[in-house]
This record gives structure tokens, sequence and C-alpha cells, in this order.
């Protein structure tokens, strides 16, 4: 089969920002691409990987390589996986569909957002396999009423986004022109006219097929209308959230629990404590607190807290070396955001399976070059800290 011609010129993840930006109208790509006030955590969440170096072996066996991972007792074929992304689906048409086939194909997790705009019961047929993420409702009750649902389409991995009880503030999503709820303007209208291939293929296309979007994960019940007042109201009321909520929804759920946005150390022991099976650090990529350290940077530090608890990580992942540098420190799985959302919007499924690839065959030829053949054999001996001017100690 021919390749999507969009993705002729894709030759790595970070070909697909430039390629989404000319595709989807600017007030949707700000939404997906930008960041909290200056930027600074956004930025760090890539300079980290500059700090580190690889020490590679030479004159190894690698004719072998696998590239697998087990990771909360399933094995993935692959060490990465789709994190969750709200309003997908209106960056590319069905998009929370297309990332659930794509990481099904892929042997990989893929993560349903709570801010989604297709219901968690349709992903969940598509992909029996995804991972739930929630943005907790204000309401105990609709939190326990959340749980029970996921719990009715069997998913059996939840997970909690701890980052956001308050909403960061939106200064460059207004620079770019978006706003919750979208409004029917004239700049709007203008968008769709200079973008026509995803205002009929992606907005248009979904209203004349499914009617108006809403938000459908938000609670126990489908949530209010894309263009609706009440859509910010629905994802307010969190901040009264805190860890005895956190006991009662492990009390209540009897799968695997997993927190997402932890950085502090002091937090993955509470986690760790409190019965959670995994933690995912994470700064929202730079969507949240500005200035909020990288979460490569206390990778030590968290696993030093977590004992058997596993500990994955996200936030300016973009190549399969920074996949790799995460693992040596002690990473168990890595989960990338932006670069998926990208590919789906301009090329669908296609594009979902493209970017997956790229990842593929990058972590396998830096595996080779590093002198390894198998993940579990790579740990921070393959590493030199720059600013350290020192090689680590294993261990």
């Amino acid at each position: 089969m021919a390749p999507h011609r969009a993705l002729r010129r894709i030759y790595a993840l970070e070909d697909f920002e430039p390629a989404a930006r000319r595709h989807l109208p600017r007030p949707v790509f700000g939404y997906v691409a930008g960041a909290s006030e200056t930027g600074a955590t956004l930025a760090d969440n890539r300079r980290v990987f500059d700090e580190i170096g690889f020490l590679p072996r030479s004159l190894v066996d690698v004719s072998g390589r696998a590239l697998d991972r087990r990771v909360l007792g399933r094995d993935c074929k692959l060490p990465f996986g789709i994190a969750p992304m709200g309003v997908s689906a209106l960056t590319a048409y069905r998009g929370d569909l297309v990332l659930a086939r794509a990481a099904r194909r892929a042997g990989i997790p893929m993560v349903i957002s709570g801010a989604g705009l297709i219901a968690l019961e349709e992903i969940a047929a598509a992909n029996p396999d995804a991972w739930f993420q929630a943005y907790l409702p204000g309401d105990p009750d609709e939190v326990m009423a959340l749980v029970d649902r996921v719990a009715r389409a069997g998913l059996d991995t939840f997970v909690v986004t701890v980052d956001c009880s308050v909403g960061p503030i939106p200064e460059n999503y207004l620079r770019a022109g978006y706003r919750t709820p979208i409004r029917p303007s004239l700049a709007l209208l203008r968008d769709g006219i200079t973008h026509p291939r995803w205002a009929l293929g992606t907005f248009l296309r979904t209203f004349a097929r499914h009617g108006m979007p809403h938000f459908e994960n938000g609670g126990p019940a489908r949530g209010a209308p894309l263009l609706s007042s009440r859509a910010a109201r629905d994802f307010s009321g969190r901040e009264r959230l805190d860890w005895a909520l956190l006991h009662r929804i492990r009390a209540r759920w009897q799968g695997r629990l997993v927190l997402k946005g932890i950085i502090a150390p002091d937090d993955v022991t509470r986690a760790r404590t409190g019965g959670v099976d995994a933690v995912i650090l994470s700064n929202h990529g730079g969507r949240q607190l500005d200035g909020a350290v990288s979460p490569l940077r206390v990778l030590a530090a968290a696993l030093a807290e977590a004992g058997d608890m596993e500990v994955m990580i996200d936030s300016g992942f973009r190549r399969g070396t920074d996949i790799l540098k995460a693992l040596a420190l002690g990473a168990r799985f890595v989960f990338v955001g932006r670069p998926f959302n990208y590919a789906a919007a301009i090329a669908g499924e296609a594009g979902v399976d493209h970017a997956i690839g790229l990842l593929r065959a990058q972590l396998r030829a830096a595996l080779g070059m590093l002198g390894l053949t198998r993940l579990d054999d790579l740990g921070p001996e393959a590493l030199f800290l720059r600013d350290f001017r020192t090689l680590p100690v294993p261990g």
C-alpha cells in the first residue's frame, strides 16, 4: 500500500508538529501545542535530555534485539504507550478511536482521556486493553459512580490525574484564540475556510455523522456539549480532592490503580502506602504549573520511595533515545502525547501507525548501538550525566 501522502516527509516525531500546524486551525493547534504561562516547564522537559549522554559498548552481538516490556503484569511489545489527550476527536476525526485502534495493533497501552468526546464504552469495545484516565468530579458520590462505570465497561486500569485540582492560567490558549466552550464566530468560520481539510474531514464530518460532540467521560453520565457554557463548569470543583478520596477509590476499584501527575517524592511514598499499583511522573507536558521540574530530574528520588511499585514517566518524550535514557535511569515505562495527536490529525490511523513505527525503529537502532539486546539489560552504567562530569554509580 502506498504511504499516505501527508506522511511522505515525516521522518521523526518532531516532523508531525509543523505538519499539524498547517493542517489545524490556529486555536485548535494552539490548544494542543500550548503550555502554561512562559513555557519554562515545556522547555525544561526537552532540555533535560541534553544533559544525559550515552556510553555505548562495542563488539557485542546485537542481532537478537527485542523491545518488549512488561508493565503492570502485562507484556507490551514496546516500552511506550499513548498518553491521554483531551478533545482528540476535535483534532482528528474520531480521534480517540484512531489512537485506540493503532495502539491495539502495536501491542501498546492507550489511555482514554476523561476529557474525551467519544464515550469510553465505545473506545473500550475497539480496544479492551485500553486504560482509563479520570479528571475526578468534585462530588465524591459521582467519583464512585464513575469508578463503577469504568468497571462495567470492562477496563481494568484506572488512572487518576492528580495535578489538575486548579486550572492553569489560560493566557496562551487565549492568545491562540482557543476558548472553552468553543463559540461560533466569524473567526471560527474563517479558520474553517482557510483549513478545509480539517473543516470538512473532521469538524463538519463529525457533526454530520454523529451530531453535536459532548464531553463523554468526565463523570458517570454524558457531560456537556462541546459548544455549551456548561463545558467549563463540568470540569471545575476539584479543589477539595485529597488523599482520603483516593483511598475510597482504592477500596472501590478492584483493578489496577495508577496516579498520574506525581512529582514530589513524598507523594510517591503516600501512593505506595495507599495501595496504588503505579505512578506516572508527569508535569502534564508543561500545561499546568509553569516552572515545575521535569519528571526525569526527580526520577531517581521517586524510585528511592517507590519500593516495588512501578514508576512510569511522561512529558517531553520525542525520540527513541529519550525513552532509553528514562529506562536506563529506572523508569518502567514511558508515555508520549502530543506527537500522536498530531499524527492522527494529519493522517488518521495511518499517521499513528507511522509515528509508532518511527519510535520502534529508533529504539531498535539505538539499543543495538548501545551494545544491548534487551531493555532489561539497560541501566545507569550506559549513561554519562554531563552536569556531574563523572560516571554515575550503578545501582
